[in-house]
C-alpha cells in the first residue's frame, strides 16, 4: 500500500500528476506562502542557548578585547 503524502501546513493530500511538484512539499501556492510567513515572522525560529565564556564559567572577569585600549 502507497503511503499518501500530505500537505505540511494544511494536511490535505498532495496532488499527483503534472505541475504537482511546483510547490512541493505543499499542495498550492497559499501553503507555500503560509509557510515561508511562519519564517519571516520567526514563528519556525531555532531556540538559542547563550553559552557563558570561559571567563565566566571561571568566576573572573571578561577579558578586554585585543583593539581595546587599557586605561591605567
Amino acid at each position: 500500500m502507497a503511503r499518501i503524502r500530505r500537505c505540511p501546513i494544511c494536511k490535505n493530500p498532495l496532488p499527483e500528476g503534472e505541475g504537482a511538484a511546483r510547490y512541493r512539499p505543499f499542495c498550492s501556492k497559499r501553503c507555500a506562502e503560509i509557510d515561508l510567513g511562519k519564517w519571516l515572522t520567526g514563528s519556525y525560529a531555532i531556540p538559542a542557548t547563550e553559552e557563558e565564556s570561559e571567563d565566566e564559567e571561571e568566576g573572573g572577569t571578561p577579558k578586554p578585547a585585543a583593539d581595546t585600549p587599557l586605561s591605567h
